[in-house]
């Protein structure tokens, strides 16, 4: 096992990556989902509390009853923001809330509402420690993440601390790197820019979050299928830039009219995504074994 973040391989490999969310952060429910048979696990505080006392707790209950079923200290950790990546300023103003969250440990963030490159920049830039220099010269700022808390996230990785800080930057800038960052471009004023906004350095994965992309069109009730031809050039438009920029498509499909099963190969096979929610892991074992994995997942 070469890898901290599990995700890293499977992207690598053009693997699907299933996802599941965390119930509750507690230090229990981390242990329970240590064994998960997912390989991602997410945590929302875009519209949740920001308790990232309670993801220390997780991640260190994650850490005690590792390692995963296919080898890794953990599986792979993603959480959103309460903020925004609607500006710069707004990225540096709440630069805290990502350093907060990556000193508990966890791989990566989706930032949401990514409506400006340079914006885009400053995340990457936020996320990284100040010394690190790879795509300096692409346009990413110098670093905003300073020595002091690297101490508790190096644990939950197993290494020491200063090894932890050349390993957390994103990949795939940095080829050595183990943080996946992510966007969502949802909304009706990040399409004209989604091709920019997709290719800045330092990304790895993007979606289209279509229950704000429906809003943003002028309806609150079209998160899920069938929807809309805007809706479609929507997400086709957010789907091209990610292809452009070589990022990892997320997208699930909720459509009641499908099985948990139809869903996930719609997904897979008529959007393209490689990130996915899928609820039922008979359903994730099937299509794991029809794409070559191998166990144990």
């Amino acid at each position: 096992m070469s890898r901290i973040n599990k995700c890293i391989e499977l992207i690598e490999q053009n693997q699907a990556i299933f996802a599941v969310s965390a119930p509750e952060l507690t230090y229990e429910c981390g242990k329970e989902m240590s064994q998960t048979w997912a390989d991602l696990i997410q945590f929302d505080f875009e519209h949740h509390p920001f308790d990232t006392v309670g993801l220390s707790k997780f991640m260190k209950g994650l850490k005690d009853g590792g390692p995963t079923p296919s080898g890794h200290l953990t599986p792979t950790v993603i959480t959103t923001l309460p903020s925004n990546c609607m500006t710069p300023e707004e990225v540096i103003y709440n630069a805290w809330q990502i350093r907060h969250v990556l000193s508990t440990g966890v791989h990566g963030i989706l930032h949401t509402h990514t409506r400006r490159a340079d914006a885009v920049a400053m995340f990457v830039a936020a996320s990284r420690y100040v010394f690190q220099t790879i795509g300096r010269d692409q346009g990413i700022p110098e670093g905003l993440r300073g020595g002091g808390g690297q101490k508790d996230p190096a644990a939950i990785w197993d290494m020491d601390p200063t090894d932890y800080m050349w390993k957390a930057d994103p990949w795939p800038l940095n080829p050595k790197g183990e943080l996946m960052l992510g966007l969502k471009i949802e909304d009706r004023f990040c399409l004209p820019d989604a091709d920019n906004i997709a290719a800045v350095p330092g990304i790895s994965f993007a979606e289209w979050g279509p229950g704000d992309m429906g809003m943003s069109h002028g309806d609150p009730d079209l998160h899920d299928p069938p929807y809309t031809p805007e809706m479609d050039e929507a997400r086709n438009i957010v789907k091209s830039a990610c292809d452009k920029s070589g990022l990892t498509f997320l997208c699930s499909w909720q459509d009641e009219n499908l099985t948990v099963e139809e869903r996930a190969r719609h997904a897979l096979n008529e959007v393209g995504a490689r990130i996915l929610h899928v609820p039922d892991e008979e359903v994730a074992d099937k299509l794991r074994k029809e794409m070559g994995r191998k166990m144990p997942w």
